[in-house]
């Protein structure tokens, strides 16, 4: 198999377990929203925050640990991390106004919800995976070294003696 049917195929497949766990994190946010919602009553605010955070969590796991695994990620665990707090609060934001306008204009938050889950399936594939998960995420590397002390005897021994007596 050539190289770039190779590359194809690997990359069709990462689109799939990514539709996979979008499809976990959706669910699992849109139950949590359900029993939010018309369980404990909550405003549209809080039902689609305490939905988002369980879906978060279930998101990153499968994100980064299945559909991008990439082991040169391991020592990055806090930039990556960073980096998907990031765009999930991004996330969050224009969801809720997505399902806010939606629901302003007569449509109901649990269909709203699909029509945002279209626009983030295609917008946070390509944060994740040039971004958030990448294949090489540049380390900076810092140097710190001792300074060295020289001692320097600009006028020989005598320097050290003048003044002191």
């Amino acid at each position: 198999m050539s190289k770039r049917k190779q590359n194809n195929r690997k990359e069709l497949i990462r689109v799939i377990e990514y539709m996979i766990s979008g499809g976990a994190y959706f669910w699992t946010g849109y139950g949590v929203f359900f029993v939010a919602d018309k369980v404990f009553h909550l405003n549209l605010w809080w039902a689609k925050l305490a939905a988002n955070i369980i879906g978060w969590v279930v998101n990153y796991i499968l994100q980064r640990y299945w559909v991008f695994q990439n082991s040169k990620l391991n020592k990055q665990t806090t930039k990556v991390t960073t980096r998907y707090a990031v765009i999930t609060l991004v996330d969050f934001v224009i969801d809720y106004y997505i399902v806010l306008g939606l629901k302003n204009a007569g449509i109901t938050p649990y269909i709203g919800q699909f029509a945002s889950s279209a626009f983030f399936t295609v917008w946070n594939y390509y944060w994740y995976r040039f971004w958030v998960f990448p294949e090489a995420l540049k380390q900076k590397h810092i140097k710190i070294s001792v300074p060295k002390v020289v001692a320097h005897r600009a006028h020989g021994p005598i320097a050290y003696t003048r003044g002191l007596k």
